[in-house]
This record gives structure tokens, C-alpha cells and sequence, in this order.
């Protein structure tokens, strides 16, 4: 299984457009923590099938001109070459390609604004990377957020701009309904797919299969890790009397998803401590996902993976504090 990464590698090496490939598959794996351009092609399939599939291809071009115009920004900012080969400057830029190509209307300036936005997921990633590791942090998805947000609320502003699919019903829970639909078996499952699918913002069971096969072929405690806690925020927001429709369509998991990944595998190694405290981030990253939905109401946009950002955060702060319960409990 080795061999194959091993020849992409030195093809890449001695292949400067195959390395620019390389980087950007690697981004868009990152979205989700995976440094791997098999995991970023799968990836890419998913997001393929998912946008074709729902009649929206301008979703998935708008990912790929973004992630291109940000590896192209980074380049020219010369930022920190082994961050830029590893994708870490291409996840966010993917993101907002997706996001804006979802909630703004198809034209001309859709493709201005993606790369203007992917431009400057740059700058605000290295001005991440930069406050945060005072406290040794991950900028994790806030750039996407922060840019993503501003550009957003400037359609508002714009008669260029039409935020077609922002009005906030289509994004936020009706909060005053409480869901009177049993969530049987059938949709218990398209719940909890469509929660790892809704990471890249689509709603496609198939989709949400091909991502976890991206992340189990970098790694498999990773895909255990998103499964989990996709089955954990369905189940939570389900108790919690979320509005059904959000909970069917994956619209209150996705964040607690990236959460369980984050926090299970990537920045804590595996075991049964970690997995109960990712569970617990991942619990109540469904409350904060609630939140910002209710709080964003006014302003009609879409709380994005900002809930994953605040609680992982918190989480990853707190660490100290757990590795040093952790020591005294195994010197007692």
C-alpha cells in the first residue's frame, strides 16, 4: 500500500505541475485533517457526485478556483514552505469556494468573489497561525469562517451580489417547532451521513460514504472517529428536541463531526480518556451549533464550522489540565 504514495511522491518531485496538483489535493483533504492527496481526491469525488447530483456544478468549481487561486497566493506570499506543501493554506480558500458557490447567485462576479475571498483565506490564515501559536493552537476553520462571513453579509450591500440561498429559514431552525417526527432507523442513518457530508456542505448519503472512505485511507481512526460522532450529534440534537429537518439533513452535525475527528484523533493520541472527552466536545458542539444558529438570525447567514472552532478550541486550551490529571492519576 506504501508503494503507491511513494511513486506519486517522486513523480511530484521531478514534476512541478504534478506537485501544484499534489498541494491542492492536500488541501482539500485537510478540510478534514488529512494530509493526503488520496484522501483530497476522494475527497474531490464526493464533492463531484454531490454537486452534480443536486444540479449545482458551479459548487464544485468554485471549490477548485479557490483552492487554485490560494495555493497561487501562497506561493507568491512565500509563506512557510512545508505548511503550503501539506495543504494547510488550501483547506480554508476550499472552503469559502464552496460556500460562497452555494449561498451566492451563479455570474461572473460569483468567480471574482471566490478568488478574492480565496486570496485573502491566505492572509488571514497566516494572521491566525500567527495570534494562535502564543497558545499553541491550530487556526483550525476560522479563516473560512471570518472571510466567509464577511463576504456574506457584503451581498447585502452589493446590487452585483444576490445571496439567493441565504435567507435565514433555509439555513437556521424555525426554533420556535420542536420536532414531532420519530426519527426511525431509515432517517436515523440518512441523519448521521448526511452530518459528514454537510462537512463540504453537501447533502448526499453516497457523498458522505466517499468522504469517509477519503479519511479511512489516511486513516482509519479518523473515519471511526467522524462516524461516531456523527451518531453522537444526531442522537443529541434528536434528546434535545432539535427542529427534524435539521437533524435529517445533517445541518446540526457536521460541526460536531469535525469536532469528534479533531479531537479524538488529530491533537490527542486515541484511547478511551480521549474518546470520552472528544465526546463530550463533540455533545456540545451541538449546543453551540443551536446557538450560533439562533444568534445569526438576524444577520441571515449561516453559522458555518464556527461552533467547531470556538469548542475545539476550549477543548484543546483545556489540555493541560487533562494531561495533568492524567499523570496523577497514573502515579496514584
Amino acid at each position: 500500500m506504501n508503494s503507491v504514495p511513494s511513486r506519486w511522491e517522486s513523480l511530484c518531485a521531478s514534476s512541478s505541475v504534478l506537485r501544484f496538483v499534489d498541494v491542492n489535493l492536500r488541501g482539500i483533504g485537510q478540510v478534514m485533517f488529512q494530509d493526503n492527496p488520496l484522501s483530497g481526491a476522494l475527497f474531490l469525488a464526493a464533492i463531484a457526485w454531490g454537486s452534480f447530483a443536486a444540479g449545482v456544478p458551479q459548487v464544485l468549481f468554485g471549490g477548485l478556483v479557490a483552492v487554485v487561486a490560494a495555493t497561487a497566493m501562497a506561493r507568491w506570499l512565500r509563506v512557510d514552505p512545508a505548511s503550503l506543501r501539506a495543504g494547510l493554506y488550501g483547506f480554508n480558500a476550499f472552503l469559502v469556494g464552496l460556500a460562497l458557490a452555494t449561498f451566492v447567485a451563479p455570474g461572473p462576479l460569483l468567480w471574482v468573489y471566490a478568488i478574492l475571498g480565496a486570496a485573502v483565506s491566505v492572509v488571514a490564515m497566516s494572521a491566525t497561525v500567527h495570534v494562535a501559536k502564543t497558545w499553541d493552537m491550530p487556526a483550525l476553520t476560522f479563516p473560512f469562517v471570518l472571510v466567509t462571513w464577511l463576504l456574506l453579509l457584503a451581498t447585502y450591500g452589493f446590487a452585483g451580489l444576490a445571496g439567493t440561498a441565504l435567507p435565514a429559514a433555509a439555513v437556521v431552525a424555525p426554533f420556535e417547532s420542536v420536532a414531532a417526527t420519530r426519527l426511525d432507523a431509515g432517517l436515523f442513518v440518512q441523519a448521521t451521513l448526511l452530518s459528514i457530508s454537510q462537512v463540504f456542505l453537501k447533502g448526499s448519503v453516497i457523498a458522505a460514504l466517499l468522504f469517509l472512505a477519503g479519511l479511512a485511507v489516511n486513516s482509519l481512526s479518523a473515519a471511526i472517529a467522524a462516524l461516531a460522532g456523527a451518531i453522537v450529534a444526531v442522537i443529541t440534537a434528536h434528546l434535545l428536541g432539535a427542529e427534524s429537518d435539521l437533524v435529517t439533513g445533517g445541518l446540526l452535525g457536521f460541526s460536531p463531526v469535525l469536532t469528534a475527528v479533531a479531537l479524538g484523533t488529530v491533537f490527542n493520541r486515541p484511547g478511551l480518556r480521549v474518546a470520552a472527552y472528544a465526546a463530550l466536545g463533540t455533545v456540545f458542539t451541538v449546543v453551540a451549533q443551536a446557538a450560533f444558529n439562533v444568534a445569526l438570525t438576524p444577520l441571515a447567514i449561516p453559522a458555518l464550522t464556527a461552533p467547531f472552532v470556538l469548542v475545539t478550541w476550549m477543548f484543546l486550551l483545556a489540555r493541560p489540565a487533562l494531561d495533568a490529571a492524567a499523570a496523577d492519576q497514573a502515579r496514584g
